[in-house]
This record gives structure tokens, sequence and C-alpha cells, in this order.
């Protein structure tokens, strides 16, 4: 399921419009971007736990040439999955 079947199933159970669905959807997303580029974390009850978090500087390695880079310190998103997630996906 992408983005646009999202769509289809809040359009289906919020009847509406497609374009009302799209802005329920990109209103979700743009809500968890904006709190994770302030710091803080999405928790979501049965889904799981967004969270930005720090990864430190490190030397990797250019697999085309094999030379050593830097690569610069730099916040990434995580995702930690609800144990009603998990189970529900066994």
């Amino acid at each position: 399921m992408n983005k646009a079947g999202i769509v289809e199933a809040i359009q289906q159970v919020l009847g509406g419009t497609r374009v009302q669905a799209e802005q329920v959807m990109d209103t979700v997303i743009d809500s968890i971007v904006n709190t994770l580029k302030k710091g803080e974390e999405v928790s979501i009850s049965g889904l799981g736990i967004f969270v930005a978090k720090q990864r430190a500087a490190r030397t990797a390695r250019n697999p085309r040439t094999g030379e050593s880079i830097q690569v610069k310190a730099m916040r990434v998103p995580k995702f930690r999955a609800a144990k009603a997630l998990k189970d529900a996906v066994k």
C-alpha cells in the first residue's frame, strides 16, 4: 500500500472528496515531520514511536573507489514499532 491507497481508505471512511482525504493525509505527515524537526517524539498508540536521533560523525568507504571519506554528524529519523503492531504482523 502506498500514499494513494491510504488516501482512498481515508476517503471511504470519512466520505467527502479525494482532495479532502489527501489534505488529511498530508496534515498527518506534516505534523509528524514538524514534530521531529523540533526534536520531539511522536507516539501513535498501537503503531509505534517516531523519534529523531543524532548519528555521530564517522569514516565510511566509497564502495566504487575504496577511498575513505568523512561523513558528518546528522539527525536521522527512527521508528520503534509498538507491541500491538509487532503482534499483529506475526
